[in-house]
C-alpha cells in the first residue's frame, strides 16, 4: 500500500534549520510495530502518523514515535503536523488566512491555530495540554556540573537554580552562567546517572542570547543510550513555563518569550512561549513556531 508523507523543518521559517519531522499522512491499517519500524526507518527525532479523528469536530488523531518508542506528546510534531494539515486543507478553501484545528494526541486533545505563510510554510500555536508542575527530585549543583563538563561556578545565574518540571514530559532544568559556558558543555556518561534521574532529559538555559529580543538560549540532551542533542524542544518549553513562573515571578497577565535553541548544532530554532499568570499562579501556556515543508514522498508499506 502506498502512503504519502512529508518532511518538515519545525521552529524555523527556512529550510535546513529547526527540528526535522516526518509525517505519514494516511496511517490507517498500520499496527504499533509497523509505526515503530517506520519511525526507525526515517530515524528523525520524531515521526507522526495521522489517523482519522475519534471525536466529531476534531481534525485528526496523531500518534508520535521516536526511533525507539511512542511519545504521549511532543511540541515540534504538534506544530509541524498542524501546519501540514492546514496546508492540506487549504487546497479546498483558497484565500483562508488562518485556521483552528483540534488534534488528538495520547496526552489528550490539543487546540492549534495556524497562520499561513506561503504555499509550503506557516506558523502554528497550540495550548499546552498540561500546565507545568514541579517534580520531587533532588538535584546537586556539583554533580550536575561534573556530568556536563562544567565548573560548579558556571551553574546558576541571578536567583535561578537547578530545578525539575514536567508538562507531560519530565525535564531537569540547569541554568548556565552565559553563552560561552553553555557552548562548552560536553555530557560525560560516567557522571550522568549520579546527577540526573533516569529517563529524564536535561535542558540547559542561559539568559544571554545570540539574537535580539529573545529571552533565553537553550540546549537539550537526553541519553538513549548514547547522548543525543535536540535542536528544538517544544515539550521542554511547555515545562520551562514552570521555571519562569518560579524564578522570574512575572506579573499577572500574558507574557510572550522567545527561546532560541539548536545554534550549537547548526540548526537554529526559535520557540515562542506564551504564559498567562494570575495571582502569582500559572493559568495557561501556549507554544508556537514556524514550520516549512521541505520534501514530499510516498511510503510503500
Amino acid at each position: 500500500m502506498s502512503r504519502p508523507y512529508a518532511i518538515l523543518d519545525v521552529f524555523s521559517d527556512a529550510p535546513l534549520a529547526g527540528n526535522q519531522l516526518a509525517v505519514v499522512l494516511d496511517a490507517g491499517g498500520l499496527d504499533d510495530a509497523q509505526m515503530q519500524a517506520i519511525a526507525a526507518e526515517f530515524n528523525l527525532a520524531e515521526t507522526v502518523f495521522v489517523l482519522p479523528a475519534e471525536r466529531p469536530g476534531h481534525r485528526a488523531r496523531l500518534r508520535i514515535f521516536s526511533p525507539a518508542s511512542e511519545l504521549p506528546f511532543a511540541g515540534h510534531p504538534t506544530v509541524g503536523t498542524a501546519v501540514l494539515l492546514a496546508i492540506e486543507d487549504r487546497g479546498a478553501t483558497p484565500g483562508v488566512s488562518d485556521v483552528m484545528l483540534l488534534l488528538e494526541e495520547n496526552v489528550g486533545p490539543i487546540r492549534c491555530v495556524v497562520a499561513f505563510d506561503g504555499e509550503r510554510s506557516g506558523h502554528a500555536i497550540f495550548d499546552a495540554p498540561e500546565l507545568a508542575r514541579p517534580l520531587d527530585v533532588r538535584l546537586d549543583r556539583e554533580r550536575a556540573a561534573a556530568a556536563l563538563g562544567l565548573a560548579a561556578s558556571e551553574i546558576g545565574f541571578e536567583n535561578h537554580e537547578i530545578s525539575a518540571f514536567t508538562a507531560g514530559v519530565p525535564y531537569c532544568f540547569v541554568p548556565v552562567r552565559n553563552l560561552a559556558a553553555i557552548a562548552s558543555v560536553v555530557p560525560l556518561p560516567q557522571y550522568w546517572a549520579d546527577a540526573f534521574p533516569a529517563k529524564t532529559s536535561v535542558y540547559l538555559y542561559t539568559r544571554e542570547t545570540e539574537g535580539l529580543l529573545r529571552a533565553f538560549h537553550g540546549r537539550m540532551f537526553w541519553r538513549a543510550p548514547a547522548f543525543v542533542e535536540d535542536p528544538a524542544t517544544g515539550s521542554a518549553a511547555a515545562a520551562f513555563a514552570g521555571v519562569v513562573q518560579k524564578f522570574d515571578q512575572p506579573t499577572s497577565g500574558s507574557h510572550r518569550l522567545t527561546i532560541e535553541q539548536g545554534f550549537e548544532m547548526g540548526r537554529p530554532s526559535l520557540i515562542d512561549l506564551e504564559i498567562d499568570i494570575a495571582e502569582g499562579h500559572l493559568r495557561a501556556v501556549r507554544i508556537g513556531g514556524d514550520a516549512v515543508i521541505i520534501a514530499r514522498g510516498t511510503l510503500y508499506v
